[in-house]
């Protein structure tokens, strides 16, 4: 249904019906990121003798369909995917299950905690087009990304073609995306007291890392022990002073330092400052699954709009990924954090198996039905010797 909903601005773009009509391309990118193909010609073969997702079985030449992929235009699969995510949002909002403590925590003071990271994609595949004579293999660009962090859902994706672009970039497209009353989580790469004053201005709460040089002025002592410093500190922006809370733990030898514009420890403690900070892995999480379970490190074409329609098609299928295994969560009462994504995602070879046997009707029953011998939930790893908690607490650390 979202890829229907599409045919209207399909038409508005001038783009007439074809063979390959725009439902049927959106199943065949989809089906080369869901089937791992290798190649075009691959999923070509499969899509003559059994079809891809809801494309029936179809014969059309491979030259056809690699022109389609360089012409259909990539922001259509796009929409598809910004359309379905505030969707998937509303359904993570129904659903009931534990999560972890420090983002409970953090949901009751702000409405969302986003973290925001930027990933530069792999090489190009050189045996087509132009890209053959060229010496080395060239990066597919760059990619930056809003994460739900409690949803793990993305909120919004960007897309350059420029592999060297730098997070600061990207800090226009950013800024106006980020509502009031958000807590952000990013990283070294972002650092930019300018846009720190917009985040504050427009009543964004932020963590992030500070760099070791960083120069100051001390203005008050919050808390000081051996392994826990928490200060206010003035920071000089355009000849403006702009006061930050600087928070240091030392942490097996090494100091670890975070900066907020959360002043008051009472509404932010120490102790969430790092447990949050530390939810910002999250993306990297995402990245990750993308990258190597589902495919984004290879690229079966090298146009820049066949590598976009790769990329939108990718987090399409992560974040369909990613709403099933909540739904799987909410039935075995886990929190999200425990379930496999990876063993979900291939998991779902034995749900189509068992569907076409008659066995099964629903992938999320027969899924939570089999999770120990699908191996869904996670194993529980040995604790560390040293708690977050005993590390920040502040009257014995």
């Amino acid at each position: 249904p979202a890829t229907l909903a599409q045919l209207s601005y399909y038409h508005q773009l001038g783009l007439r019906e074809r063979t390959l009509t725009l439902p049927l391309m959106v199943a065949l990118v989809l089906g080369l990121v869901w089937r791992q193909f290798s190649s075009v010609s691959e999923a070509l073969r499969v899509w003559h003798q059994e079809g891809l997702l809801w494309a029936a079985p179809l014969k059309v030449s491979q030259q056809a369909i690699s022109e389609r992929l360089r012409t259909l235009p990539a922001e259509l699969l796009e929409r598809v995917l910004n359309d379905l995510l505030p969707q998937m949002h509303r359904r993570w909002t129904q659903r009931d299950r534990p999560m972890p403590a420090e983002l409970a925590w953090a949901l009751t003071h702000y409405e969302r905690v986003w973290a925001v990271d930027g990933s530069t994609l792999d090489g190009l595949v050189r045996r087509v087009g132009l890209l053959r004579n060229l010496p080395d293999w060239p990066l597919a660009g760059r990619m930056m990304a809003i994460l739900d962090v409690a949803s793990r859902l993305p909120q919004r994706v960007w897309y350059t073609d420029d592999s060297q672009a730098h997070d600061q970039r990207f800090w226009p497209d950013l800024l106006p995306t980020i509502p009031a009353n958000t807590l952000l989580l990013f990283d070294l790469g972002f650092t930019n007291f300018k846009r720190y004053l917009h985040l504050i201005n427009q009543q964004v709460t932020f963590i992030t890392r500070a760099k070791s040089n960083l120069s100051y002025q001390l203005k008050q002592v919050l808390h000081q022990s051996a392994q826990v410093h928490d200060y206010l500190i003035v920071i000089t922006v355009d000849k403006q002073p702009v006061t930050l809370r600087l928070v240091e733990v030392l942490y097996h030898g090494r100091w670890h330092r975070y900066l907020t514009n959360e002043l008051d420890p009472t509404r932010l403690p120490v102790i969430y400052v790092v447990a949050l900070y530390w939810q910002r892995w999250r993306i990297e999480d995402a990245y990750k699954l993308v990258k190597r379970l589902l495919g984004l490190a290879y690229f079966w074409v090298g146009s820049e709009n066949g590598v976009t329609l790769q990329l939108w098609a990718t987090w399409l299928l992560y974040a369909v990924l990613v709403d099933l295994s909540d739904e799987v969560a909410g039935e075995l009462g886990v929190p999200l954090a425990d379930i496999s994504l990876e063993m979900v995602y291939r998991s779902l070879y034995f749900c189509v198996n068992a569907i076409h046997r008659g066995d099964a009707t629903d992938p999320v029953s027969h899924l939570v039905a089999n999770a120990k011998l699908f191996g869904l939930i996670k194993r529980k790893r040995k604790p560390p010797n040293l708690s977050l908690l005993n590390l920040t607490i502040l009257d014995s650390p």
